[in-house]
């Protein structure tokens, strides 16, 4: 009888009896391909290595630093500096950086193209980081702007500060409960001076329901992430005039346009704290071209590449930031960025021909 191996948790069989075990687990698994399975809750096969052939594909074997060089130039990478590019590889893992040469790479043989340099691939990153630093920046004054926006709009409006706990003023009465729960558990896990001080001057204080001493709107927002402020929006009630104020204070005539770039930007928000890239990105939440707004804006709708890529978002991020702070420098900032690093082709992020001339970029 064949040996029985345990793969994360699940008992199965080596490749004499793979038939009878795939069997018991379909209903379970969503077969990719014919080698790899996904649990339905998320659990994945990895592969496994057996005394003989495992029926999984196998993972790739790590290689050295001078043994990633010796890759890159066997496939055609140029080098000016190979001791360059191995502190790049030192610091920076080659799974990283292969997005940065992506599009190098012809897509018949698998090997660069004649002028594919590994100091171009460096340009590239380091354009992407500093793209990545002002935009979020960016994104602070967008932030701190909402959160003052909710704050300000209803508190005066409903004279109390607690108007986040009243159910009346969102949409969905569970999104509404989840959503405080949400603001209750960002501040308890807070761990700046006015947070514990609160919750130590307040023994009714309880993180786990509505109920308890709640702190006012304008301290408890404080430390609400920008998800959650953008998932909030959402949920205000649609007919409410708040809502709409909000929005219009922003420059758009439209609550539902403004939920929608909220949401991209949370996403863009999210790549950015995490340290990812935006070079080469597709978007999985993309801005809603708008037909009425109050400010500049693009001269015709924005195109479907651009809309996929950071230039759609990045867009939608500077026009509510000149809303907010009519002042700021993300626009001339961007615009240096450009000329700074001339040859970036930075179609790959959107910015097709011509994108300067939309008017919210002159």
């Amino acid at each position: 009888m064949a040996k029985k191996v345990i793969v994360d948790g699940i008992g199965i069989f080596e490749k004499s009896h793979k038939e009878n075990c795939l069997r018991k687990i379909v209903d379970n698994f969503c077969v990719i391909n014919k080698y790899s399975y996904l649990c339905g809750n998320r659990t994945r096969l990895h592969p496994v290595r057996t005394a003989s052939e495992s029926f999984f594909i196998m993972n790739q074997k790590p290689r050295t630093i001078q043994e990633q060089l010796a890759r890159l130039k066997e496939k055609g990478m140029a080098f000016n500096d190979e001791s360059i590019a191995a502190s790049y590889l030192e610091r920076i893992s080659y799974f990283r950086l292969k997005y940065y040469w992506t599009d190098m790479i012809d897509s018949e043989t698998g090997y660069f193209i004649d002028d594919a340099n590994f100091f171009e691939v460096t340009r590239r990153y380091e354009f992407d980081k500093k793209l990545r630093n002002i935009l979020f920046d960016a994104i602070e004054v967008l932030e701190v702007g909402l959160r003052t926006k909710f704050i300000t709009t209803f508190s005066l409006a409903t004279n109390t500060g607690l108007w986040y706990l009243d159910k009346s003023l969102f949409d969905n009465q569970q999104f509404h409960e989840d959503l405080v729960l949400d603001l209750k558990y960002e501040f308890d896990r807070n761990s700046d001076p006015f947070v514990r001080q609160y919750i130590l001057e307040h023994p009714n204080w309880d993180r786990n329901s509505l109920e308890g001493d709640n702190p006012d709107a304008w301290m408890i927002l404080e430390t609400a992430t920008f998800g959650t402020l953008s998932k909030m929006y959402k949920n205000f009630l649609n007919q409410s005039p708040l809502k709409s104020r909000i929005a219009n204070e922003l420059g758009l005539y439209s609550s539902k346009d403004l939920s929608g770039w909220l949401e991209a930007i949370s996403v863009l928000r999210n790549i950015i704290a995490h340290h990812s890239r935006i070079w080469y990105r597709i978007f999985s939440k993309r801005p809603a071209n708008i037909s009425n707004h109050k400010s500049d804006w693009m001269l015709s709708d924005m195109t479907e590449h651009q809309c996929r890529r950071a230039f759609g978002v990045v867009s939608c991020l500077l026009y509510l930031c000149n809303a907010i702070k009519p002042d700021n420098t993300i626009k001339q900032d961007i615009k240096d960025l450009f000329k700074a690093y001339s040859n970036i082709p930075v179609f790959m992020i959107g910015f097709t021909r011509g994108w300067e001339k939309n008017p919210i970029w002159r």
